[in-house]
């Protein structure tokens, strides 16, 4: 089996996940400057096999659209257009930054740690995917 990727995209920065292999477990991977986004994945698709890639979706808590969409959906469009042979799936993101910062406090992670905006972009990507993963089994 393949990988799945998930992405967590940003103005600035972009979250990064991947799934094991046999797609059980939802690991962080890393998070890119969003402008070097496509550079990572040129590189990451060369070595690793990857299935298909899910894409966090933001809503507001009352369930609409939210904002950062005009710039999501474009992205998307071009991740379709660029590799058309990976499916592209969206995946409901409300809550992943406050679920990434319970996260940190409940491993125990220093103020400055939970600070860290890399970590918290990395660790709301693997929530994505264990969600995408969860609603799969």
């Amino acid at each position: 089996m393949a990988r799945i990727l998930a992405i967590d995209y940003g103005k600035k920065k972009t979250g990064l996940a991947v799934t094991d292999p046999l797609q059980i477990i939802a690991n962080g991977l890393t998070t890119v400057p969003t402008h070097q986004l496509f550079d990572f994945l040129d590189k990451y698709l060369q070595t690793e096999a990857v299935e298909r890639i899910v894409v966090g979706y933001p809503t507001q808590t009352t369930g609409e659209i939210s904002e950062s969409m005009k710039y999501i959906t474009p992205f998307v469009n071009r991740l379709k257009n660029k590799y058309p042979h990976l499916p592209v799936e969206w995946v409901d993101e409300r809550f992943t930054s406050k679920m990434a910062f319970q996260t940190m406090l409940d491993a125990g992670l220093k103020k400055t740690a939970r600070q860290n905006k890399n970590l918290v972009d990395q660790i709301s990507a693997t929530i994505i995917l264990q969600s995408y993963l969860e609603t799969k089994r």
